[in-house]
């Protein structure tokens, strides 16, 4: 921890501000970083009321505490202005839903958008005929940072969760996430691609949750330089058209899934028309829709097994 002046952190903040928007970079990072690392609230920040601390005839009063010295904060947003590194690896921590999970390079940053896919999951079980699917076992498919799995361990508090990734860092933080947010009983993890380290449940599952790589290729290089230059292409490429892990997970999920099961995944723009025509081809699946995130773009596909 390193105590700093609240006149001192006002000039800190002024100059990140400018340099932010030189970079181009929203100025609401710099107040998030400063959430994150000083302990103060948006609204303390936004009135710049902390400024007043260093007038304080308190020494104590006037003082505010860092995780870390205000130098080293000067770096860490130097890194952000010349590597373009996202402000949630700089800190470690993102917010998703209820939690503040931690996030590095081996996993995807999870975006605000994902976490409808766990009101579709719950409103899916409340509309279905299909009794109990709030029991039981749930997957999470390409778990990333465990975000997924969470929430669907804290919305279905009947259900045991199974979540899978490829990249055993990548479950590292997952684990570590569960254990410090109280949800190792909830959730199991295991390593391999997609259902094939849950082989011995097939046919089993009330419902399968996925968020997985759904960018062409060819698209990949003009992403923003914080996405492709940091976060793991392992999440973010799927294949020539989008669509080779959506294809896998059609495919195999009908041996995975009871009668009346869940099939549940985010998608990019533009995909939502071909999922439908590949989830009908299939033929294991009725009742498919697709739902827009919150800009109104089709972003998720829901389906049951029949």
């Amino acid at each position: 921890m390193s105590l700093v002046s609240g006149l001192e952190l006002w000039q800190w903040r002024l100059a990140a501000g400018k340099a932010a928007l030189e970079a181009g970079i929203p100025l609401e990072e710099v107040d998030w970083l400063l959430q994150e690392v000083a302990g103060l609230d948006p609204l303390t920040i936004r009135l710049e009321s902390f400024k007043e601390r260093s007038a304080c005839s308190s020494a104590s009063l006037s003082q505010i505490e860092l995780q870390l010295p205000l130098q080293e904060l000067s770096q860490l947003w130097e890194r952000r202005l010349q590597e373009r590194l996202p402000v949630q690896y700089l800190t470690g921590v993102t917010h998703w839903r209820h939690f503040a999970l931690t996030v590095a390079p081996a996993v995807l940053i999870p975006r605000p958008e994902t976490e409808c896919l766990i009101d579709l999951a719950l409103e899916a079980v409340n509309n279905s005929p299909t009794p109990q699917l709030d029991f039981g076992h749930w997957a999470d498919l390409g778990t990333g940072s465990g975000a997924i799995a969470l929430g669907l361990a804290e919305a279905l508090t009947n259900a045991s969760i199974y979540a899978v990734d490829c990249s055993q860092s990548a479950l590292a933080i997952a684990q570590q996430n569960t254990q410090r947010l109280s949800y190792s009983q909830r959730i199991q993890f295991y390593q391999g691609s997609w259902w094939e380290p849950l082989e011995d449940l097939k046919g089993t599952f009330s419902g399968m949750v996925a968020n997985p790589p759904y960018i062409p290729s060819n698209l990949l290089p003009q992403l923003q330089p914080e996405v492709v230059n940091h976060e793991p292409h392992l999440a973010l490429d799927g294949g020539n058209d989008g669509l080779d892990c959506i294809r896998k997970l059609i495919t195999t999920s009908a041996d995975y899934l009871q009668p009346g099961g869940i099939w549940l995944i985010e998608m990019m723009a533009g995909q939502a028309a071909t999922v439908v025509e590949l989830l009908h081809q299939q033929g294991s699946y009725s009742q498919i829709k697709i739902f827009p995130d919150l800009a109104g773009i089709d972003r998720f596909a829901l389906a049951y097994r029949v």
